[in-house]
């Protein structure tokens, strides 16, 4: 009942990002006008958030890339993908059959905070997996560091001491309406900069990989021509996620500079407001 009120909080407070009057079509390719965005660097970006089919395990991201980005992509844009993309096509999960709950993932959940951004470590198989991942005593340890300085209001110590990439840990998400979700653990994804370089060569679409919500944005990767772009600058444009929380299916995010939009092929879909 416990773990059932907390997904309930969590649905109530997601906020569905796509919606019909931001709704275009372009190429033969749906996607989703979001708000501009200044990035730390003083410029201005149009984004558009693109809508996918849902990806499964062991699809080719450069075939998404040829079939969802390319017919929009410009000299210029900068792509941001979800790094859940990536690991799907990599198949790097691992399945809730496959993660045997112990005591101390039982135990250990139920002080574990919850929020409205995700399932967190109050969720058991996924507190398991963070324990088989990095092994008891450094979770222990995690735990111990962070009921500590949470007294003093510093938060995340858990993440940082525990280490092994399981703050990128996604999955087991109960109330999605997509039910491989229900059942699946996604890591992070595997060498997230050569698969960059890899779309770079492939597709000449600059990219970055990242692991986003409503708190915050990590860039795990990006391709050689955004080597000199800091990742603060690169995290400002999407500061706001503007891939979504729920179910919107728009993991690769197209950002233009505005700059650039005079002669583009988006230039109708990016007209002022």
């Amino acid at each position: 009942m416990k773990n059932a009120k907390k997904e309930d909080t969590r649905e109530k407070s997601y906020q569905y990002r796509n919606s019909d009057s931001s709704r275009l079509e372009v190429g033969g390719v749906t996607c989703f006008r979001r708000k501009d965005m200044v990035s730390s660097s003083g410029g201005t970006y149009r984004r558009l958030a693109i809508q996918t089919h849902f990806i499964d395990r062991g699809e080719s991201y450069i075939r998404l890339m040829q079939q969802y980005v390319v017919p929009l992509y410009q000299e210029g844009d900068i792509l941001s993908i979800s790094e859940k993309t990536i690991t799907m096509c990599q198949n790097h999960v691992t399945e809730k059959k496959d993660v045997k709950l112990g005591f101390w993932a039982k135990f250990l959940s139920r002080f574990a905070s919850s929020n409205s951004h995700g399932v967190g470590m109050d969720e058991p198989y996924k507190l398991q997996l963070a324990i088989n991942l990095c092994g008891l005593p450094r979770i222990l340890l995690a735990v111990a560091c962070s009921a500590v300085t949470k007294l003093f209001g510093v938060h995340g110590v858990f993440y940082r001491v525990a280490g092994h990439g399981i703050d990128g840990i996604d999955g087991f998400y109960a109330n999605s309406k997509f039910a491989l979700y229900h059942d699946i653990a996604l890591l992070n994804p595997v060498e997230p900069g050569r698969v960059c370089d890899e779309i770079w060569q492939e597709c000449g679409v600059a990219c970055m990989i990242v692991d986003a919500n409503d708190l915050n944005v990590k860039i795990l990767g990006k391709s050689s021509p955004l080597a000199s772009v800091s990742d603060s600058v690169l995290s400002s444009l999407i500061r706001d996620n503007p891939a979504g929380q729920q179910d919107e299916l728009t993991p690769f995010i197209l950002i233009r500079p505005l700059k650039n939009k005079a002669g583009s092929s988006l230039a109708d879909c990016y007209s002022e407001e």
